[in-house]
């Protein structure tokens, strides 16, 4: 039955239509421990009507890239395909699958697209078909405007994950980092793909720990804009500045509460470092620790009935949870004796942080009962603070294995690592944003 959806947001709005539906079949299985890349041919796609050949040569570009960033596929593009197939463009038949399922790939994305030159709006209709069972999966249509090109091929890919793997691709996701820029450090944003970046904080000052509001809308931050280390929140647009806390001493490291009503922070007070709650609104300052160690970088769990936090209270940097009301305090990490900058998982199982082995940072993830301790990162300079992509799939760090830091980005088991950006390094500190629909 043919059902039509429309999507609307603050800057644009998709059409989406379902050509068929059923119960979805898991295809990849991205945790087996056997897993290879999944074989999908990404034939050519046809371009209606006066569609530019460029356009449509871009929505391939941008599809075939976001599919192979995510590290599930092999994609096979027509290009590598026998003649007869490599101009065969547009939306086949299923009544002609059968010259496609003597190829390798195991799946066949086809689409087409479509340019409204007058009210310059861009539509993207797509098949998916499993070649192995020669059947039809999924056909739908996304619409908006040109200028978001890339958001609307991003939502054709996240439908191809969803479809093969049981959960959307985290394509229409940001990810925020600080960047070196001479004497000062800024806040910048770019998509997943590591495309759209853009430049937040311009003050010519120090600037970083930037964290994500849960709703998408804000990013918390340290700055030394007036000369103390102040906790300020911004918009996406790089206005609308916000001085949160601003208590003589540190007001660091922020954590957004999961209903977006609290901010976890680092405070510096009477000589010590102390895990605070504060309002959203930067009002009601709570000391949550107690002790002599210095207490740092809390980061709030999924549920938001947890804190995980750094302290040296037993001689040495050291994970540790709590609850949100600073009770049952117990520590996490026993192996090394530096472990630092944690990070929860979307699901609440795990934790990622980063730990000093034999002189080098390395990414580590933990149970959050201490079991199952495992390294994701070996002998590749120095890797440091990680933190998880909303699917729970990716953890992004920063890296010195190149050279300068940059942020780079792998699956949750330490494979496909790669970098975000292809900017020359001094990047560090990413925070992962939500799913903007």
């Amino acid at each position: 039955m043919l059902k039509k959806i429309l999507i609307f947001n603050l800057f644009f709005s998709f059409l989406l239509i379902t050509f068929s539906s059923g119960f979805a079949r898991i295809y990849i299985d991205v945790n087996a421990p056997s897993f290879s890349p999944f074989p999908i041919i990404l034939s050519k796609w046809k371009g209606i009507g006066k569609t530019p050949q460029a356009i449509t040569d871009k929505v391939y570009e941008i599809l075939a890239n976001d599919l192979t960033l995510s590290g599930f596929f092999k994609v096979i593009p027509y290009q590598n395909l026998p003649s007869h197939l490599q101009n065969r463009e547009g939306i086949p038949s299923t009544l002609f699958l059968n010259e496609w399922a003597i190829q390798e790939g195991d799946a066949l994305l086809a689409g087409e697209v479509f340019l409204d030159s007058v009210n310059m709006i861009l539509k993207l209709r797509f098949h998916l078909f499993d070649l192995v069972e020669k059947k039809h999966l999924v056909g739908k249509e996304y619409e908006g405007p040109l200028k978001a090109i890339r958001t609307i091929v991003h939502r054709v890919s996240d439908e191809t994950i969803l479809q093969l793997t049981g959960e959307a691709g985290v394509n229409n996701t940001k990810i925020a980092y600080v960047v070196t820029q001479g004497e000062s450090k800024e806040i910048f944003i770019s998509d997943f793909d590591g495309y759209n970046i853009k430049q937040l904080t311009q003050n010519q000052s120090i600037n970083i720990s930037p964290s994500w509001s849960p709703d998408g809308k804000k990013i918390a931050f340290t700055s030394y804009l007036k000369r103390n280390p102040d906790l300020y929140v911004i918009d996406l647009e790089g206005k609308n500045l916000q001085r949160l806390s601003f208590s003589q001493g540190l007001n660091a490291s922020p954590s957004w509460s999961p209903d977006g009503k609290k901010i976890a922070l680092m405070m510096g007070k009477e000589g010590k470092s102390d895990i605070y709650i504060i309002d959203a609104d930067g009002s009601n300052p709570r000391k949550l620790t107690k002790g002599h160690g210095n207490e740092a970088t809390p980061r709030w769990s999924p549920d938001g009935k947890w804190i995980a936090f750094v302290s040296d209270r037993s001689g040495s940097p050291q994970i540790y949870i709590m609850s949100q009301d600073g009770s049952q305090v117990r520590r996490l990490t026993f192996e090394g004796n530096y472990n630092t900058d944690p990070s929860w998982s979307p699901k609440g199982d795990r934790i990622a942080f980063c730990g000093l082995s034999s002189g080098r940072f390395e990414i580590f993830t933990i149970g959050v009962d201490g079991s199952g301790l495992r390294r994701l990162t070996s002998n590749s300079g120095n890797n440091e603070k990680p933190c998880w992509s909303p699917d729970g799939r990716y953890i992004a760090f920063s890296s010195t294995r190149t050279g300068a830091s940059k942020i780079y980005i792998m699956n949750d088991n330490g494979l496909n690592q790669r970098p975000l950006t292809t900017s020359k390094g001094g990047e560090t500190s990413p925070a992962w944003s939500r799913r903007f629909e």
